[in-house]
């Protein structure tokens, strides 16, 4: 309702309502949330559908509202994504998330999150050669910045300070990781209205254009071996949106990008450009992801710190970036300047969406 009404529209303006949900039905006892949705916000008996691809789910459900919309096929659509996952518990929510790796290999061999990318920062210390006391202070240092800016965000989760003898001090999740390599379980909902540009330009003198999207999948990770610890679907979706928006990595101003591990922020940072291979962490030893640096990454505190609601993340990425460029985030992490964002999603063993934004003003 605060996406509709802050576009100065009301419920019966909007065409048809496209959602992320991925544990409605292990943690409402709910599968099937978006007709539901679209009635109890008043949007009546408009086409409604629900995308579940892990992590990805808000950002996949906004990409394919974003083509129906460039298709000229409807004018204003609302796209987003809702999940609840701290009443499930630890236990099951484990358990829960574990159903996005293969369920006929990898679960049955006791592969969890946490122990996918654990396996992958032992990996990537070997690969690249990087001592792994060092790779683990890089880690450290990108969950310190998380929550540098996200105890400022106002809907964040986990809204304190951090040092990196917290991180390197928590407890040891499964090796290497530790508490605080760790994104939280989360709760939360995020939407977006997406118009067509005639309609937006008559609806607000801000309109930010989505002018690239990208979208790709691999199978569970044995089958990605020639590439790990890179994910190589990554580096074909951001392509397909940095080809789209006729941009390349260096212009873009802010980066939200799926840092549910410490690690993952720093594979994610290279294939999406903004470092070479095995020199990610760089990043941040050097301040190039801190809010004055060359790319500034996950002002809203990431995962990490602002909470990972699963279905909802990819949507609040794209919000954060948009008050972003609108000047309304709180002082304390507003980027000087943002001209055009990049949104990065990583749901499961491999399904990755990117998005670009431009400020249309």
């Amino acid at each position: 309702m605060e996406a509709i009404l802050s576009s100065n529209l009301k419920s019966g303006d909007i065409q048809a309502l496209f959602v992320g949900n991925v544990l409605g039905d292990f943690s409402e006892g709910q599968g099937m949330v978006q007709s539901f949705a679209a009635d109890e916000i008043g949007a009546k008996n408009i086409p409604a559908s629900r995308f579940e691809g892990a992590c990805a789910s808000g950002t996949m459900a906004i990409r394919d509202a974003f083509m129906w919309v460039a298709s000229g096929f409807y004018d204003m659509v609302i796209a987003g994504g809702v999940d609840t996952t701290s009443k499930m518990g630890t236990a099951l929510g484990t358990r829960t998330f574990a159903m996005f790796t293969d369920g006929h290999y990898e679960y049955p061999s006791g592969l969890t999150f946490p122990g996918a990318f654990g396996m992958l920062t032992h990996q990537y210390s070997a690969k690249y050669n990087i001592p792994l006391a060092r790779l683990k202070h890089q880690m450290a240092l990108v969950s310190v910045q998380s929550h540098k800016y996200g105890q400022h965000n106002q809907l964040g989760q986990l809204r304190n300070e951090i040092t990196i003898e917290d991180v390197l001090n928590s407890a040891m999740v499964t090796s290497p990781l530790q508490l605080y390599d760790c994104c939280p379980f989360s709760d939360g909902a995020a939407a977006v209205v997406l118009a067509s540009e005639e309609m937006a330009k008559k609806l607000t003198d801000k309109p930010v254009y989505i002018t690239g999207i990208g979208q790709a999948s691999s199978g569970r990770f044995s089958s990605q071996k020639e590439f790990l610890p890179r994910l190589r679907a990554r580096e074909l979706s951001v392509k397909q949106a940095y080809d789209m928006a006729g941009i390349g990595p260096e212009e873009v101003d802010l980066c939200e990008l799926h840092d549910c591990f410490s690690i993952a922020s720093i594979i994610a940072a290279e294939s999406l450009g903004f470092a070479e291979f095995g020199h990610g962490g760089e990043l941040w030893e050097k301040g190039d992801a801190d809010i004055s640096g060359r790319i500034p990454i996950n002002m809203s505190g990431g995962l990490k710190s602002k909470g990972h609601p699963i279905g909802a993340t990819g949507a609040s990425q794209v919000c954060d970036i948009v008050r972003q460029m609108r000047g309304t985030v709180e002082p304390q992490r507003q980027v000087d300047d943002v001209r055009i964002g990049l949104t990065d999603t990583l749901g499961g063993d491999g399904i990755i969406c990117n998005l670009i934004l431009k400020r249309g003003w």
